[in-house]
């Protein structure tokens, strides 16, 4: 535990090493910007993180350090926490206009990402894309396994050319997969998992070529097993969270094959941290850290007070009674011990502090670095009257790399029903 006579040192050490933010905004100049590319020389992933999956600042900033890593160090594809089934129609619109971006925004199945915010991105993402040479285009990859009703969709076409007997077969047995959340139907035999694993099998004896149709059954098979694992297991590596943070990592894995890729990942601060969570479960930028070393770097997005969006849960026996519709969310300016307030006293505005530098930094610095400190970590859901007092625990320096600081968080926006 750092002594309190050195949180001084600390305060002074991080305003001087701040990067004043001009704005959140895409398309601003990007002069405040440019130490950047020294701080990610090397560096193939980026990890944009946010504490809560509800905030418009967060979500500007984010599309702001796209539109700069794209255009000024040359990353080449957006990987986000949203299916990876529905997310190839989000990317056959950014790379050729293909249907309608809200439309396709709306088919990736996450109420979260649903907001004029995340529409503006993929709109900017479609006029810069517009007239390149296929090979200058930024893509768009969800590596989310979940929802993947796009893949049932996709198998029952390629069923219908091929067997299609097997069509009723496919969605009696597979179909609740379509909306089915992880974790929900937990079963030891796995069962659905088999089914899929079946299906998978017979795709690619029946045609070895047809590599979307392998694909999405692949996303399947991936998808059935987050449904049928448990949410609790004596070993964390057994759990669903455990399983769906390693898929992700492997799906940017599967980017990374391409040697000329740089990609840019958009989830929440939990999944972006090289750390496990509380349980011991590895998180999907602790493997990514494992593969790829000081190629990846999760910055991480921390606010200081305001609202954020988010559904509200009643407790216990409660739980299901509650409105799901996401609510605003307020809470006060954070306390004195948390790096928040840390934060907001070395500088009060939007700013980013690369954390790889503390370890050229005084020792007060570098211990205050790998203390735990409590952090505010939001979910899409939260206790409804308890939200205010959660905090986690975070090492900066051992959990990110580096972080970006909004002083307040207004809530997102969502787009109107379709």
């Amino acid at each position: 535990m750092i002594e309190e006579s050195s949180i001084d040192d600390v305060t002074d050490w991080l305003a001087r090493n701040a990067v004043p933010l001009e704005g959140l905004e895409a398309g601003a100049p990007t002069a405040d910007l440019q130490p950047l590319k020294a701080t990610l020389q090397g560096v193939r992933v980026v990890g944009l993180g946010e504490a809560t999956h509800g905030t418009r600042e967060f979500f500007q900033l984010k599309h702001r350090l796209l539109e700069f890593l794209v255009t000024e160090m040359g990353f080449s594809v957006l990987a986000m926490e949203a299916s990876a089934s529905a997310g190839q129609a989000v990317d056959a619109y950014v790379r050729h206009g293909t249907g309608n971006a809200a439309e396709v925004l709306t088919g990736l199945g996450f109420w979260t990402w649903r907001t004029q915010e995340v529409l503006a991105m993929l709109e900017w993402m479609r006029a810069y894309n517009h007239g390149r040479p296929e090979k200058d285009k930024v893509g768009f990859v969800g590596i989310d396994p979940q929802r993947c009703g796009d893949s049932i969709a996709a198998l029952e076409a390629f069923l219908r050319e091929t067997a299609p007997e097997r069509i009723e077969d496919l969605h009696a047995t597979l179909g609740v997969l379509r909306t089915a959340a992880p974790g929900s139907r937990p079963d030891p035999e796995r069962h659905l998992v088999r089914e899929a694993e079946d299906l998978l099998e017979f795709v690619r004896i029946e045609d070895p070529d047809a590599t979307e149709a392998i694909r999405h059954a692949g996303v399947v098979v991936k998808a059935a097993d987050l449904v049928t694992r448990p949410r609790r297991h004596e070993d964390p590596e057994q759990t669903v969270f455990a399983a769906r943070d390693r898929y992700m990592a492997d799906a940017v894995g599967e980017l990374l094959g391409d040697p000329s890729a740089q990609v840019v990942l958009w989830a929440h601060n939990g999944h972006i941290a090289k750390g496990r969570y509380s349980g011991g479960v590895p998180a999907m930028g602790s493997h990514l850290r494992a593969r790829y070393g000081d190629a990846y770097y999760a910055l991480g997005l921390l606010f200081g007070r305001g609202a954020f969006r988010a559904r509200r849960g009643w407790p216990g026996r409660w739980a299901r009674r509650g409105s799901r519709k996401p609510a605003a969310n307020a809470v006060d300016a954070a306390p004195p011990a948390t790096l928040e307030a840390r934060l907001a006293a070395a500088h009060s505005g939007d700013h980013l502090i690369d954390l790889r530098v503390t370890a050229d930094a005084p020792e007060a610095v570098r211990a205050w670095a790998r203390d735990r400190h409590p952090a505010r970590t939001f979910g899409s859901s939260v206790p409804r009257w308890t939200y205010r007092f959660g905090f986690g625990r975070t090492a900066p320096s051992e959990e990110y790399d580096g972080l970006a600081y909004v002083p307040v968080s207004t809530c997102s926006r969502p787009l109107p029903s379709i």
